[in-house]
């Protein structure tokens, strides 16, 4: 069982790429688990063609920690994938990423990680700057991170943010990095830009997604590419970048880089005068 965390700038299309790539990976028969670590709780939607399932700590205030049972928390999504979503404190009160601890633990006590799960999927806010969304890594549940992003300034900066905290735990024998999706917002020299990022990180560019009206037409249709036509384009490269996650050995320690260096390199590549 490979045990797999996406990071990633709010608004950067991660639950989108994360959820698509889990039906890309069920679709050529492995087994999945989506545990969504986001207060919204929306990082399982597609997979469940929009039904909004109850979470964790939903689930928890609502019949009490010792009713609580596997099929509570579990739903069933697209080619079998066991969708949980963590959920998050009532508004106003309590730390967002306590959800995700919680959640952990409790799928742990209540026997979800069995021996025929292939791979286990977290979908993790932001940035990693509370200890809870930090968690996944920093206990060792996720051995291995993909950090979503695109050319833009702010999603490089949050993803070099993320390798701090990646570099921090790789440190202590935890997690490493698997490289970086880019989900492309069509800026200007896009992918060498990230391509070249990627090396300073001490990674690579694990896969470049194209910008396509298709996954807009998917997600209003509650479901990911590859359930609403397989046969599209965009379904292929969602495919390609869940071989690629597959077949991926290469896992390091990131290197981040400094604001200047990232400004520079920015420059270089004419994102910004």
């Amino acid at each position: 069982m490979r045990q797999i965390a996406f990071y990633g700038k709010g608004g950067i299309g991660k639950s989108t790429t994360q959820q698509n790539t889990a039906a890309a990976l069920a679709s050529l028969g492995n087994k999945i688990m989506v545990v969504g670590c986001d207060p919204k709780a929306d990082c399982t939607r597609l997979l469940l063609r929009g039904k909004r399932q109850m979470s964790v700590l939903d689930t928890l205030r609502e019949v009490g920690p010792e009713k609580v049972t596997l099929e509570s928390v579990v739903t069933e999504g697209y080619g079998h994938t066991k969708c949980v979503e963590s959920g998050g404190p009532e508004p106003g009160v309590g730390c967002g990423g306590r959800g995700v601890i919680t959640s952990i633990q409790l799928l742990e006590k209540l026997g979800a990680y069995t021996e025929d799960l292939n791979y286990v999927f977290y979908d993790v806010l932001g940035d990693v700057v509370c200890g809870g969304f930090a968690m996944p890594i920093r206990e060792g549940y996720a051995q291995e991170i993909y950090i979503v992003c695109s050319g833009e300034y702010m999603a490089l900066f949050a993803a070099n943010n993320i390798s701090k905290g990646i570099q921090k735990f790789a440190k202590r024998g935890y997690a490493r990095l698997g490289g970086l999706v880019c989900n492309s917002r069509m800026v200007e020299n896009e992918y060498e830009l990230v391509d070249e990022f990627a090396k300073r990180l001490n990674t690579k560019l694990i896969h470049f997604v194209p910008r396509s009206k298709d996954v807009q037409r998917a997600e209003i249709n509650k479901q990911t590419v590859i359930d609403y036509d397989k046969e599209l384009p965009q379904a292929a490269e969602y495919i390609t970048l869940a071989n690629e996650i597959v077949e991926n050995k290469d896992f390091t320690i990131p290197t981040p880089i400094t604001q200047d260096e990232l400004e520079d390199l920015m420059r270089e590549y004419g994102v910004v005068d």
